[in-house]
């Protein structure tokens, strides 16, 4: 999997550098992080050659597994789409309180400094916004199918705890992003083990998706609307109180679903694996 995963990076990043050449974009400088000197463009084709992950993780669990492919995403074998969209009106107000809060942090910390920037205008920040909703969800799926569905379920399949594989696929998600801040590393790997229980808990990657999703797109809108977007930088770098507020936020958004799961019904176990008790006779 690990091949088609790359030969699917290399093939959108060969057709991104192609569509540029054709819009007169230029390539970026040798030596950097980047492939195409317009920040915009160049997110864009990072976040569509992470979506190949969607489907090589499919096919991959279709060829190599006896199960649907559709396993990998929830217990029914498909996304539950009404149940994500309760999800993400959860996890867009509770990340968009999470990211203020951090912004508010750094404000009284280093006063006007900690945002500055500068605006790029409407139309750029219109545009950007919407390359990032409509990018970002498939960008996120696709991590959550490989490290929380693909990953986790591999380990699932030979052992008797889940925890295991949760905490595999956690360290792998946070080396993914790069070594940067002890506290970006650190915030990494406490979300992505509540993540892993969420998933179990719920039976499902869709609130693990909402979450990633809505952490992404308002990261990449308040860099856009910062002028910040050519900026390097990822979670791996994030600093401390980033961490301090992930300790609080992470559990309140997965303990929030949970109950809300519970709520509305939302199976846990395929149905398979469900136990039926006799009725008494009377």
């Amino acid at each position: 999997m690990t091949v088609l995963l790359a030969v699917g990076l290399i093939a959108v990043t060969v057709a991104g550098i192609a569509i540029g050449h054709g819009l007169g974009l230029e390539l970026a400088p040798d030596g950097g992080d980047r492939v195409l000197s317009d920040p915009l463009a160049d997110e864009a084709m990072g976040l569509a050659g992470l979506a190949v992950g969607i489907p090589v993780v499919l096919l991959a669990v279709r060829a190599c597994g006896r199960r649907p492919a559709g396993t990998v995403m929830s217990v029914l074998g498909r996304l539950r789409w009404r149940w994500l969209a309760r999800c993400a009106a959860v996890a867009f107000p509770l990340m968009a309180l999470q990211m203020g809060g951090l912004l508010l942090w750094g404000w009284i910390e280093d006063g006007p400094e900690s945002l500055s920037g500068e605006f790029p205008g409407w139309l750029p920040l219109l545009l950007g916004s919407a390359v990032f909703l409509v990018l970002v969800p498939f960008q996120a799926a696709a991590e959550e199918f490989v490290f929380r569905g693909w990953l986790a379920q591999f380990f699932g399949g030979f052992l008797r705890s889940p925890w295991p594989g949760i905490v595999v696929a956690s360290l792998l998600f946070a080396l993914a992003h790069g070594f940067g801040a002890w506290s970006g590393f650190a915030l990494l790997f406490y979300s992505a083990v509540w993540w892993g229980w969420l998933v179990i808990r719920t039976g499902g990657l869709e609130a693990v998706i909402a979450i990633h999703t809505a952490n992404n797109v308002l990261s990449y809108g308040i860099a856009l609307a910062l002028g910040q977007l050519a900026d390097s930088g990822t979670a791996a770098d994030a600093p401390w109180q980033a961490l301090v507020l992930e300790l609080v936020c992470a559990p309140a958004y997965c303990l929030l679903i949970s109950k809300l799961s519970g709520r509305y019904g939302i199976e846990s176990l395929s149905p398979q694996h469900r136990v039926t008790l006799p009725l008494p006779r009377r």
